[in-house]
């Protein structure tokens, strides 16, 4: 469970994270850096996919100026896994809500 987040900064369990980040099921890569800054690409989330989770949730930054390409949008209807897609603070509050109910996984641009 994400405990909060404010732009830059995100505290699970305890721990602060200041970079972006993918939330597993049981681990946490708080090292995860996209091809391109502000746009993410399907080879991005190739980790995340490996784990064939059911939702993936998708934190686009605290003004959602990170845009998700629709490459990404496509795989995941195909493979028929739910995509959400919002501002880091919406997309926090869904991941709570919903990874205690669906194998989720949430990435996280922490800023912009």
């Amino acid at each position: 469970m994400i405990e909060s987040y404010v732009f830059g900064r995100m505290i699970i369990e305890g721990q602060t994270y200041t970079s972006d980040l993918i939330i597993f099921p049981d681990r946490i890569n708080h090292s995860w850096w996209r091809k391109s800054g502000h746009r993410l690409c399907l080879e991005d989330i190739k980790e995340v996919l490996k784990e064939e989770p059911e939702v993936i949730i998708i934190g686009t930054g605290f003004t959602g100026l990170m845009k998700v390409e629709e490459d990404v949008k496509r795989h995941a209807q195909s493979k028929g896994i739910l995509l959400i897609i919002e501002k880091t603070k919406n997309a926090v509050q869904k991941f709570n809500e919903l990874s205690s109910k669906k194998k989720t996984v949430g990435a996280f641009h922490l800023t912009c």
